[in-house]
């Protein structure tokens, strides 16, 4: 990886922040709130390289699948790339478990799109969230998408078509309570594109059913740098692997969860592809990393009823796999989530957790802090001022951090506390 100050990120950013790209959320009907944001479009101003990872959960809804056949994806888990003009999603209903009903109608919803953009409808991807088992109305989409075009070709500054591009990031929320967007920027100047400047932009909602493993999770990524769809995809699938696969708020994977990167090459319409392998290539993967990390750590903070931020960071792991099985099994402890709400740090729930995530270590190697403070070394008690552990719980990101002694591999897990509101949520979500 180069030097991130070579990245300039924009917290206001948007899919419409890319060059070669246009977003927008409207409220098409999916909700029955007129003031609820429920369906955004992302348009590409010319056929453009499409990637995407999608939810390795079997029961997969119905635009999982048909946006797995646009992409020629030839299983789960398979590269997904090929070409697209659009990505329409709904919020509202997931149109999960749904049959051959669901599976006509996310065919139609791209079909309709198509036709309104102007492309086949292959080169639309479609993506949904909400509630399961409910079937997708399409005059939502009738009304909404013309609407959508319409907003899009009238905009008349860029102020208003970034904020087009940010009501998009607040149309696919569920339970969100804030949208998540931004953009990444770097020049081109030392990486053999002088005088160009590319960015790397996208959205991405989840708060709860959060454990993708590619939740309710929908990312869209937009850039004007120009890469083939397979190195497209080999990026995404990296980045993907080192952020959103590190989210979890419930340990819950989504029917839905989607993840879509589409490019456009606009900011060097005459330049070469960035190939693997090259200057050009390494810092368009270094700014996705940063994008999707950002979005990821917001969905984690974001989390349902949360009140902090928690990284869960392993060290000194025999394997890779050691080293995420260990941090993903403490992020995922209700224990530990629920210590982390009472400000009570508890390093025995994190200890448990690390002994039953199948990670091999010896206990009496293993050493334990809590938010900068070490409370465990060579698997006994340390003494710490509990005064002190409960000030700094008043910061809004909690680090928790182990080191197994047992190898040099690490990882880090993104995921927050567990309160009561997010029972009451879980409780109300259909009501």
């Amino acid at each position: 990886m180069s030097d991130t100050a070579t990245l300039a990120f924009d917290e206001m950013g948007s899919p419409a922040s890319a060059l070669g790209f246009s977003a927008i959320g409207v409220h098409a009907g999916f909700r029955p709130d007129p003031e609820r944001l429920d369906m955004a479009l992302v348009v590409a101003d010319e056929p453009a390289a499409a990637a995407a990872t999608f939810t390795t959960n079997v029961f997969c809804a119905a635009p999982v699948r048909v946006s797995r056949e646009h992409l020629a994806e030839s299983g789960t888990g398979a590269p997904a790339y090929g070409c697209a003009r659009a990505v329409v999603i709904n919020s509202g209903i997931a149109n999960a478990a749904t049959g051959e009903v669901g599976l006509e109608n996310a065919r139609k919803t791209a079909e309709l799109v198509g036709e309104a953009v102007g492309c086949p409808a292959d080169e639309v991807l479609v993506a949904s969230t909400g509630v399961i088992g409910q079937h997708l109305r399409l005059e939502p989409f009738a009304a909404g998408v013309p609407a959508a075009l319409a907003a899009m070709a009238t905009a008349d500054s860029s102020q208003e078509r970034a904020d087009q591009g940010v009501s998009a990031a607040r149309a696919i929320m569920t339970t969100d309570t804030r949208p998540k967007h931004g953009a990444v920027s770097f020049a081109g100047d030392d990486i053999g594109y002088p005088g160009a400047t590319f960015t790397v932009s996208g959205m991405a909602k989840g708060a709860g059913m959060i454990m993708p493993n590619m939740a309710t999770m929908i990312a869209v990524i937009t850039t004007d740098a120009p890469l083939l769809a397979p190195d497209l995809s080999a990026a995404l699938v990296a980045a993907v692997n080192r952020s959103f696969n590190k989210v979890t708020v419930d340990s819950d994977t989504s029917t839905n969860d989607t993840c879509f990167a589409l490019a456009s090459g606009a900011a060097a319409p005459d330049g070469p592809a960035f190939a693997p392998g090259t200057p050009a290539y390494e810092r368009f993967c270094e700014a996705l990393d940063c994008l999707c990390t950002t979005l990821a750590r917001a969905m984690a903070a974001d989390g349902e009823g949360a009140t902090r931020l928690i990284t869960v960071t392993v060290r000194g792991a025999a394997t890779a796999e050691d080293a995420d099985a260990a941090a993903r099994t403490v992020a995922n402890s209700p224990l530990v989530k629920t210590a982390v709400y009472g400000h009570d740090a508890n390093w025995g729930r994190v200890a448990a957790a690390l002994g039953r995530s199948g990670a091999r270590f010896n206990q009496e190697d293993v050493d334990i802090d809590i938010l900068g403070l070490p409370v465990c070394r060579a698997g006994l008690v340390v003494d710490f001022d509990e005064e002190e552990a409960l000030r700094r719980f008043e910061a809004p990101e909690v680090a928790i951090e182990a080191d197994l002694h047992a190898g040099e591999e690490s990882a880090t897990m993104w995921t927050c506390d567990f309160s009561h509101d997010y029972v009451t949520i879980n409780g109300d979500y259909r009501s």
